[in-house]
């Protein structure tokens, strides 16, 4: 089958990441999966002429409001993948969920990647319960090889020995929804106080007014730095090199960078939202903190048990 799939592609982000992974196991099938970019385009009319010209036969899309509200009125079968967006915060709007409602009366099925989202997608629209399923992310890592952890440290301006180093890792774009600045304060001080600590946040610039205000805090706070998005390949050395991976957003649906750091078998230190909590077993998979202050005391159970 001819699939038309719809996500946001912004570099280097959790969206995009996901929707890769989607199309793999799409084609992996044996179906053809054109793969296009949600926000360029406005309206259901360019979607028409597109689905024409790539004579596709059912359309699938990676967000409920984002890309679903776009396959509305057309002919084809379409259905939809739950983010984290729809049930945390478009939701909430008023104009957004009616859209959103309207869009899960068209569609065959919506797929939610964990029981919690689903729970709250069948609170949101009772009437779309019936078609609603769970269905798990597919995590496929491969760091690269060639990777050189001494020259990510002298990126990130840490001159330290890296044997003695725990450096805690936020992978996350620049916007207020994924808080990075959350944890500065605290890391700051505890660099001060133990200064092999520090707090490295990697991802692209989303919300350019907002990544100014990281960019100033940052510059100020000893012990964190603040670098870029990188090459999945060598975020994902990266990640098997650095101490733990910090989850600090205020919500999310799944979060691509913790079950990468899972499927690492690196440390995980999450923000207890419900979407993390979802993948998170407290104790178990990783730690879940509530406050900067439960997490200082996470950072030292870690540090005195796990070692350099």
């Amino acid at each position: 089958m001819r699939l038309l799939f719809l996500a946001v592609l912004r570099p280097h982000t959790g969206n995009a990441v996901t929707a890769q992974r989607v199309r793999a196991h799409l084609e992996a099938a044996g179906h053809v999966c054109v793969l296009k970019d949600a926000f360029d385009f406005e309206s259901p009319s360019e979607i028409a002429n597109l689905i024409l010209a790539e004579n596709c036969e059912a359309a699938l899309a990676l967000h409920l409001y984002r890309g679903g509200r776009l396959l509305q009125g057309h002919r084809i079968p379409f259905g939809i993948i739950f983010g984290g967006t729809d049930v945390n915060e478009d939701a909430n709007q008023k104009e957004k969920n009616t859209v959103m409602r309207r869009v899960l009366e068209e569609a065959r099925f919506a797929v939610a990647f964990t029981e919690s989202m689903k729970e709250m997608a069948q609170a949101q629209w009772p009437h779309a319960k019936g078609k609603i399923y769970v269905q798990s992310q597919g995590i496929a890592t491969t760091p690269n090889a060639a990777f050189n952890w001494n020259t990510f440290l002298q990126r990130s301006e840490i001159n330290q020995s890296a044997d003695n180093l725990h450096v805690f890792l936020l992978i996350c774009g620049l916007r207020q929804v994924k808080d990075p600045l959350y944890l500065v304060g605290a890391f700051s001080e505890w660099h001060q106080e133990e200064p092999s600590v520090y707090l490295v946040i990697v991802g692209p610039e989303v919300d350019p007014v907002f990544t100014r205000e990281v960019k100033a805090k940052v510059k100020r706070a000893s012990g964190v730095r603040l670098i870029g998005e990188m090459p999945q390949g060598d975020l994902h050395a990266v990640v098997k090199n650095c101490f733990a991976v910090v989850n600090s957003s205020v919500s999310e649906g799944m979060s691509a960078a913790i079950l990468e750091a899972m499927d690492l078998e690196v440390p995980v230190l999450a923000r207890n939202i419900p979407g993390n909590a979802a993948v998170v077993k407290h104790e178990v998979t990783g730690l879940l903190f509530s406050t900067p202050q439960v997490l200082n005391y996470s950072i030292l159970v870690f540090i005195k048990y796990r070692g350099p």
